[in-house]
């Protein structure tokens, strides 16, 4: 393109314009057109309350009800989600109190000293308004769920670890339960103790390997501990005898009855009735012969009942 500029005072003068010239000319423009447009906005809006134009106060309305709508819209999704956070939680702390409560059965603690459903004592001071120590703010949607996330989390740390308590006072206290800790007949004294003593058929000093209990024939006999029964025969020196083995070698053994009502593969749990007491075998008077061995060795009895004497008193206060 060419442009033929004419002046009463100068000569003619020509000027070229590229294809490149007429670009730059066009965006130039289009900048200006932006510039002014722009200028226009901002002036009309920075002085909407002045200007009197119907269309304007509208259309700031509809721009802030989109911002409202968007922001009502937030807020609605982010109670949904927490709402469901929260019920897990409330679900959580249902499974807690349960678990907690049998813990607190398995541990011998009172109810009445902690109760999993009471809210546990707090308190302190009203902290004051900004500017003092420890200012008092209201929590942001963010931070209020950054909250919910921890918190749920800390619920899963400790429903894990009163499982692992639990777990751990089962096992202890079915550990003791097969221990012959229970006496196997219900009197309040033994005829003849573990250890030395005389013999009553020859006179000889001779060692004794259990405890004798004296009663009238017929009297219950009550496996000391639960068990598998590994012997329910006749000896020709104990006379009907039962023999209980209760895990870690350790048997139990229930001599001179008169009946035995357990036989061998029974499985029987503490205080059941497995045998009559009796007179058979090598017996002066009806009595039950009852030894404890570990490891085929024997041991004193007594020991086993005076352990279980004291957790059972322990337990009757517990639940006191």
């Amino acid at each position: 393109m060419q442009i033929i500029v004419l002046h009463p005072r100068f000569s003619a003068k020509t000027l070229t314009l590229s294809t490149r010239h007429l670009v730059i000319l066009g965006a130039v423009f289009l900048g200006a057109v932006l510039a002014v447009a722009t200028l226009l906005y901002y002036l009309t809006l920075s002085n909407a309350a002045s200007l009197r134009m119907p269309f304007l106060p509208q259309a700031l309305g509809a721009e802030n009800l989109d911002d409202t709508g968007r922001k009502d819209r937030y807020v609605r999704e982010n109670l949904t989600a927490m709402a469901v956070k929260l019920g897990e939680m409330q679900a959580q702390l249902m499974r807690l109190d349960a678990l907690g409560e049998r813990v607190q059965g398995l541990a011998g603690v009172k109810p009445e000293e902690f109760n999993f459903k009471d809210k546990p004592p707090r308190g302190g001071i009203e902290t004051a308004g900004p500017g003092s120590r420890g200012d008092a703010r209201e929590l942001s949607m963010q931070e209020f769920q950054q909250t919910l996330d921890a918190l749920a989390r800390d619920l899963e740390h400790r429903a894990d670890y009163l499982n692992v308590v639990e777990s751990s006072l089962m096992a202890e206290k079915i550990r003791f339960k097969l221990l012959p800790t229970i006496k196997p007949v219900n009197i309040s004294y033994n005829a003849s103790s573990f250890g030395w003593r005389l013999d009553p058929f020859s006179g000889r000093s001779a060692f004794h390997e259990g405890l004798d209990f004296a009663a009238p024939s017929g009297t219950p006999i009550v496996a000391a501990a639960g068990g598998v029964v590994i012997a329910s025969e006749y000896h020709h020196q104990y006379g009907n005898m039962l023999e209980i083995d209760h895990g870690n070698q350790l048997v139990t053994r229930y001599a001179h009855a008169s009946r035995l009502l357990a036989q061998v593969g029974d499985i029987v749990r503490r205080g059941q009735h497995v045998a009559d007491l009796g007179s058979t075998g090598r017996s002066t008077g009806p009595h039950l012969h009852f030894e404890v061995l570990l490891k085929g060795v024997p041991q004193d009895p007594h020991k086993f009942l005076v352990a279980g004497a004291a957790q059972e008193k322990t337990g009757t206060l517990a639940a006191r």
